[in-house]
């Protein structure tokens, strides 16, 4: 039985709709979308980075990104994991903590300077610590670095993650992760938007 597509579950796109229509134009693109989805979240060897912390990273990025619906989504497939449902009130409380509007972060020292701008530094609370463990803490973090002061990434960033259990691997992966979600969230968006405008347009 053929996995549905991710983005066409979350955007609503019904086969032989006029939006599937348009995604079948670059079925490579979809095809590699699908297939990045499945290595991140369903891979055959999760290694080191388990199923829970990834779901549980994917709900606490998607809810920085205020989408609810695709938020739902994930928080969904973390609550459906071994080890998931008892994260998902603490991540709901932290994303609440860490929302905010970017990009922040400052640029080497030159013309580029004009565009700093500080922000939100974003820290788990000391409560939920325990609750999360130090690895997704760490991943927590770093995750909210990436999507909000990307330009501040530095060395010691990495070594908090490692000094927190994650391997090279593993923080590759978060990072992939992170990155896929941004990507999958302007789609959905994108997606979302024709298919309203193709609804007031066929009412009016």
């Amino acid at each position: 039985m053929a996995t549905e597509d991710i983005i066409d579950t979350l955007a609503g796109i019904e086969p032989g709709s006029a939006l599937d229509a348009i995604r079948a134009r670059r079925l490579q693109a979809r095809e590699n979308a699908q297939k990045s989805y499945l290595s991140l979240f369903e891979p055959i060897d999760a290694g080191d980075f388990s199923l829970s912390e990834r779901a549980a990273v994917a709900f606490f990025v998607i809810g920085l990104h205020r989408e609810p619906d695709v938020a739902a989504f994930y928080r969904a497939k973390l609550a459906a994991t071994a080890d998931g449902s008892r994260l998902v009130e603490a991540i709901e409380v932290e994303i609440a903590r860490g929302e905010t509007s970017g990009p922040y972060g400052a640029f080497p020292a030159g013309p580029l300077s004009i565009e700093n701008k500080a922000g939100l530094i974003y820290r788990v609370s000391a409560e939920r610590k325990p609750e999360l463990g130090a690895r997704l803490v760490a991943a927590f973090e770093h995750a909210h670095l990436l999507v909000f002061r990307p330009r501040d990434a530095a060395a010691a960033d990495m070594k908090a993650l490692l000094a927190a259990g994650w391997s090279n691997t593993g923080i590759v992966t978060l990072s992939q992760i992170v990155a896929f979600l941004s990507f999958q969230v302007r789609v959905v968006t994108g997606l979302r938007t024709l298919a309203a405008a193709s609804v007031s347009e066929a009412a009016s």
